[in-house]
């Protein structure tokens, strides 16, 4: 059984904060402090150049990449860091459309978060105008696979509502019909159990500073099945995905297995910082951190709904097609979120009209729950959100 007021205690959170933004960007691990400080100051300082081999900055890519595969029900040697989601996003895709050649059409869905979308647009428009980006609505992607399509790209939690896409039902449609299933578990890896072996994906990509808690701007991840190692080239052959990097030939060659999907110089000290949130999971259950994720959300819908009569349920009512997330809708929402930020309780405002909040269990308590009820339901009765501070766009929302 999980100890979760244990996991609380590994978390930085400021006195008086109620967050419940870390499906935005996870609050920092305290033990995150004392690894930057060891690898800026022990391992960059005093080993200088060194580090790469005395260090082990080199290997650090896959054997995270290891650490990110328990959680998403992937095998050793399967998940490799580095890059951005958006870049990630591309190699998934690059190579999935070059195995499937006979075919122009990409699926995905108007829920997707737009970077995958836009990532798909621009590789698409390079690639000659027979291909085509073909977006439909969550609810009819299942009707929409056929034998036109080369690849789905999909996200399985929605970043706005939280609905839930079923993995392994829409995948096995997807290879019925000769396409291939890139997933983006951006809002999936470390809220809800995620399994890419049983589900099938072919690839799956995901960012780490949402619930891995690895920090702003962490490296993002990329899975490739381990029957498509072989076959899936990557078109940002980049020097790290090369088979013999310091042989410096002047013609690519892939590197072994999930090696060849490296691209650029790792960030080390991202890296660092993700290997040492990721401490915090060790000896976490995913079937505990499901389980009480969706006890904080349930009890956040019942209390919202019995006291804050202005707000509609944005996500399924059904916690098992939702993530960890929860989202009302507001006419004011921007101001409504501004407001409690302002008093301490951290969500966000995802456009048009959506008040988001993410329940992490690993930090998230019944508290929580109670006093974001509390305070929205103050704010929204008194209508102190609507003040002109409250209505001004920000960058960051």
């Amino acid at each position: 059984m999980t100890d979760f007021a244990a996991t609380r205690a590994l978390f930085h959170l400021p006195p008086g904060v109620t967050y419940l933004d870390g499906n935005s960007l996870g609050p920092m691990p305290i033990a995150a402090q004392d690894r930057a400080r060891r690898v800026v100051v022990e391992e960059w300082g005093d080993l200088l150049i060194r580090g790469w081999n005395a260090a082990g900055w080199m290997a650090a890519p896959a054997r995270v990449g290891d650490r990110i595969a328990r959680l998403i029900g992937a095998p050793q040697g399967s998940v490799v860091m580095g890059d951005t989601l958006s870049i990630k996003v591309y190699q998934a895709l690059a190579s999935a459309l070059a195995m499937r050649p006979d075919r122009r059409v990409v699926l995905s869905d108007s829920g997707n978060f737009p970077t995958d979308l836009y990532m798909a647009q621009g590789l698409l428009a390079s690639l000659g105008s027979d291909y085509r980006l073909k977006v439909v609505a969550p609810e009819d992607v299942a009707d929409a696979i056929d034998e036109s399509v080369a690849v789905t790209l999909l996200t399985e939690v929605d970043y706005r509502t939280g609905r839930r896409h079923d993995m392994p039902a829409l995948t096995e449609k997807a290879h019925g019909a000769g396409a291939l299933a890139i997933w983006d578990l951006a809002h999936s890896a470390g809220a809800v159990e995620v399994d890419v072996s049983t589900g099938r994906a072919d690839f799956a990509v995901g960012c780490t500073y949402k619930y891995l808690n690895g920090g702003p701007g962490a490296p993002a991840f990329i899975y490739v099945a381990p029957e498509h190692h072989d076959a899936a080239l990557p078109a940002l052959s980049g020097w790290m995905g090369h088979a013999a990097p310091f042989a410096f030939d002047l013609d690519y060659r892939p590197g072994k297995g999930i090696e060849r999907m490296r691209v650029g110089t790792p960030a080390v000290i991202a890296l660092a910082v993700l290997d040492a949130a990721l401490d915090a999971w060790e000896g976490v259950e995913m079937t505990d951190v499901r389980a009480r994720s969706i006890a904080l959300s349930e009890a956040f819908i019942a209390g919202v709904e019995a006291r804050c009569p202005d707000v509609t349920l944005a996500s399924p009512r059904d916690p098992r097609a939702r993530g960890s997330q929860v989202g009302f809708r507001h006419p004011q929402a921007y101001a409504v979120m501004q407001a409690l930020i302002v008093e301490d309780v951290i969500g966000d405002f995802r456009a048009p009209d959506i008040l988001r909040f993410g329940f992490a269990p690993l930090y998230n308590d019944m508290a929580d729950v109670e006093r974001a009820v509390t305070v929205l339901a103050d704010i929204l009765s008194t209508g102190r959100w609507d003040r002109p501070e409250f209505h001004a766009r920000q960058a960051v929302t």
